[in-house]
C-alpha cells in the first residue's frame, strides 16, 4: 500500500473511534462483523482507540468461505445450530457498556446459486440468537458504529470493469471521497454535516405529520407516523450520555412508522444484499402496515422467508429520507451493500423499530411500545425505495398534504 492510502486509512480509523463510535476513556471496543482482509483497518482503529483511551480492544471476524462452506456441505439438521459462546460474550460485552464498531465488507455474491431454503434458515438462525445485542442497540443503550470495510469481492462487485487491484483500490477511494477523507479537516466536515442533518431532523419534528405520502415509478405508499414519533439524522447519545454517529457514512434522517398504518404498494429502487444473498426486481404490497404480497424477480424465497422469521418481519421498523444529491448518489455507482446503498436513496426498513424514535419510550413496557405503533421483531432491514422521480408528501393532522420532496430533494431550506 501507498503512503497517501496508509494516511487515509489512518484518517478513516480516526473517524471512526472519534466521531462513529465516539470511544471513551477506560471502555472497551469489539470490532465485530469484519471480513478477515480488512486487517489493516482493525489494527488501524485498534490504536485510534487505545490512543483515546480504551481499556482493551478486540475483535470478531466474519469469514466468507467458511459461511460458504456451511451453506454447501453442512447436515441439514444442523443449520439451525449456533454457537452460544459467542453471543454470550457480545452480551456481556454491550451489557458492560462496551461500544462496537461493526465493520462490513464481504462478497455481495457470496450464496449466488446456493440452495436459497438453507441460506434462509442460517439467516434466520443468525438473527434469532443475535437479538438480545441488537435490543441493547436499537434501544441506544451503548454507542455503536457500522462502517464499509472494502475487501476485493465486494471491488469486484462495484467496479467489475477493472482489474481485481485497481477495482479494490478504487473502491477504497471512493469510500474515503464519500466519508469526507479528502476533506482538509474530515472531522470538521462531519460536524458541519451533521448540523445539516439535525436540522432538517428538527424541522420535520417540529411538522409532526401524522404520515407521510410517497409516490413515484411502482410506488404509491402511505405510512402512518404514530403520535410523538422523533426524526433523528447523524448523531445519536448513548444511555451512558455519549455522543455517537451509527453510521459512515450517513445522509439520511429516519423515523419510526407506526406499524399498523402502512397502505398501498413500494417498489425498491435498488438490490438489497442481504447476509450474502442479492434481492432485486421487488416491490411489496402493504394493509393495515403488513405486508400482504411480494414479488421479487431474483431472491424471492430469500426475501418470503425474511418476512416469516416472525409477526414483526412483514411490518416497518423505519421510515427514511434521503436526499438524490448525497455524495453516494451522485458517484453513479450501486454498492450492493446496505450501509452505502441505503444513504442513497430514501428508503424503509422491514422488521424491527429503533425505539429511541418515540418519545417517551425508555419509560414504556414492550406492551406500551406496541400500542404507540412501535415494531418489533428479530430482523431490521433496510431497502431502498427512493429516486429522482420519487415525491413525499407530509400529512397534516388535518388532512392537508405539504410538499417534503419533490423530484428525491428537500423542498424546504434549513
Amino acid at each position: 500500500m501507498t503512503n497517501n492510502f496508509e494516511r487515509k486509512l489512518e484518517k478513516y480509523a480516526d473517524l471512526a473511534v472519534h466521531v462513529g463510535a465516539n470511544v471513551q476513556p477506560g471502555q472497551r471496543l469489539m470490532i465485530w462483523r469484519t471480513p478477515p482482509e480488512a486487517a489493516p483497518l482493525v489494527q488501524a482503529i485498534a490504536a485510534k482507540a487505545y490512543d483515546a483511551g480504551a481499556s482493551l480492544v478486540d475483535a470478531m471476524w466474519l469469514d466468507d468461505g467458511l459461511q460458504l462452506a456451511r451453506i454447501q456441505h453442512a447436515p441439514d439438521d444442523s443449520l439451525e445450530e449456533f454457537p452460544e459462546w459467542l453471543i454470550n460474550g457480545m452480551l456481556e460485552h454491550v451489557q458492560n457498556g462496551g461500544a462496537l464498531i461493526s465493520a462490513r465488507g464481504g462478497d455481495p455474491d457470496l450464496f449466488r446459486g446456493q440452495d436459497e431454503e438453507r441460506v434462509a434458515r442460517v439467516q434466520k438462525t443468525y438473527v434469532q440468537h443475535l437479538q438480545p445485542v441488537m435490543s441493547h442497540v436499537t434501544k441506544g443503550e451503548i454507542n455503536w458504529l457500522v462502517i464499509g470495510a472494502p475487501t476485493k469481492a465486494w471491488a469486484r462487485k462495484v467496479f467489475p470493469e477493472l482489474p481485481v487491484d485497481q477495482a479494490l483500490a478504487s473502491l477504497w477511494e471512493l469510500v474515503f471521497d464519500i466519508c469526507r477523507i479528502n476533506e482538509p479537516d474530515p472531522v470538521a466536515a462531519w460536524q458541519a454535516h451533521l448540523a445539516n442533518l439535525a436540522a432538517h431532523s428538527a424541522y420535520m419534528n417540529e411538522k409532526q405529520y401524522t404520515a407521510l405520502h410517497l409516490t413515484g415509478p411502482g410506488t404509491d405508499l402511505t405510512v402512518g407516523l404514530p403520535a410523538g414519533h422523533i426524526w433523528k439524522g447523524g448523531a445519536g447519545v448513548s444511555k451512558a450520555g455519549v455522543p455517537f454517529t451509527a453510521n459512515i457514512p450517513t445522509e439520511e434522517v429516519f423515523t419510526m412508522p407506526h406499524k399498523d398504518r402502512v397502505e398501498g404498494v413500494v417498489r425498491a429502487t435498488l438490490p438489497l444484499s442481504y447476509g450474502g444473498a442479492l434481492i432485486d426486481d421487488f416491490s411489496m404490497t402493504f394493509k393495515d402496515g403488513r405486508v400482504v404480497d411480494l414479488q421479487a424477480g431474483v431472491g424471492e424465497t430469500v426475501l418470503r422467508r425474511m418476512i416469516e422469521n416472525d409477526e414483526g418481519a412483514a411490518r416497518l421498523g423505519e421510515m427514511a429520507l434521503t436526499p438524490q444529491s448525497s455524495p453516494i448518489a451522485q458517484s453513479g455507482r450501486l454498492f450492493y451493500h446496505t450501509l452505502f446503498d441505503e444513504n442513497a436513496s430514501s428508503h424503509i426498513a422491514l422488521g424491527r423499530a429503533y425505539a429511541d424514535t418515540l418519545a417517551g419510550s425508555a419509560d414504556m413496557t414492550t406492551e406500551e411500545l406496541a400500542a404507540a405503533g412501535a415494531n418489533h421483531s428479530l430482523i431490521h432491514v433496510d431497502f431502498m425505495i427512493g429516486s429522482a422521480e420519487m415525491d413525499v408528501d407530509g400529512i397534516r393532522a388535518d388532512g392537508v398534504a405539504e410538499p417534503v420532496m419533490r423530484g428525491g430533494e428537500w423542498t424546504f431550506e434549513v
